[in-house]
């Protein structure tokens, strides 16, 4: 009997030792995952490591099992960026940028970017990447691109050199004859659909609608009959005077110029020839209360 009793003693004991004994979280490879991921493994227990998409296995072993001592053995695994073939170019492209690597390498997530050569325009993505599987992203095309002859602008004018055609990205200036305002943008482009990019047009000046009047115009009293006969400009704004009747006082209104129109406040009145002796012009009276 007594070996028996020995025996189970021994197993016994061993087994606590065992027991005793676990691994806890292995070490961390970089780009790389374990197929079990936990706090705790049993003393016999495997695990793999598999590299991140992206990155390929170069050295060390993969398997690793959890030994008695409860220390994971040293991990020398290596994970490295997958790699890309030389980027094939576009027709008519030429490529603006590429980091290489040590070794002139293209690896993963690495950008190249395109240009296309003066006259070609860009279509698709301007940039491509080094995927995981070791192949670029798609690559842009270059197209040959021609716009028509541009045309003039109504009460303005193209300043440019004649040429006979127009290619991407060419442009011409815009200008306006004088007292009209140039609105909109000074240029126009030609842009990759062949077609010209949006032209300004040329806002035209208004006439002051009365025969005589004191009109307030960039902060001073000036008449209309002598210091405004050529009108203002787009987009500028006159004071007109009006009387409150019954405080016997001068306010003003503004009224602007848009694009050749301009309206009158309705309660302005014309005044008459003695006007000017008797003060009774609403520019001459003391301003009402604001």
């Amino acid at each position: 009997a007594m070996p028996t009793v020995l025996f189970l003693w021994i197993v016994t004991l061993a087994h606590c030792a065992l027991a005793g004994h676990v691994c806890h979280k292995p070490p961390e490879v970089p780009f790389a995952t374990v197929d079990v991921d936990k706090r705790v493994y049993e003393v016999g227990e495997e695990i793999t490591y598999t590299c991140d998409p992206g990155y390929s296995h170069q050295s060390g072993s993969r398997k690793y099992t959890c030994p008695l001592s409860g220390k994971w053995p040293i991990n020398r695994m290596r994970c490295i960026p997958v790699t890309c073939p030389p980027p094939s170019l576009p027709e008519f492209g030429v490529i603006s940028y590429h980091k290489l690597t040590p070794g002139n390498e293209s690896v993963f997530q690495d950008i190249i970017r395109f240009e296309c050569l003066p006259s070609f325009a860009l279509f698709g993505n301007e940039t491509a990447t080094c995927m995981a599987n070791g192949n670029w992203s798609d690559i842009p095309e270059c197209r040959y691109v021609k716009c028509p002859h541009p045309t003039g602008i109504e009460n303005g004018f193209i300043n440019f050199e004649v040429r006979r055609t127009y290619h991407y990205m060419d442009s011409v200036d815009f200008g306006c004859q004088p007292h009209y305002v140039l609105d909109g943008p000074r240029e126009s482009r030609c842009e990759k659909t062949g077609s010209w990019s949006i032209k300004p047009t040329c806002k035209a000046p208004c006439k002051i609608p009365v025969k005589k009047a004191t009109v307030l115009y960039n902060g001073r009293k000036i008449k209309v009959q002598k210091d405004l006969k050529e009108g203002i400009q787009h987009a500028e704004t006159i004071f007109f005077f009006c009387k409150n009747e019954i405080k016997k006082c001068g306010y003003t209104i503004p009224t602007q110029c848009i694009n050749g129109q301009l309206t009158v406040p309705s309660c302005f009145k014309e005044i008459g020839i003695f006007a000017a002796i008797w003060k009774t012009d609403p520019a001459d009276l003391t301003p009402c209360d604001p």
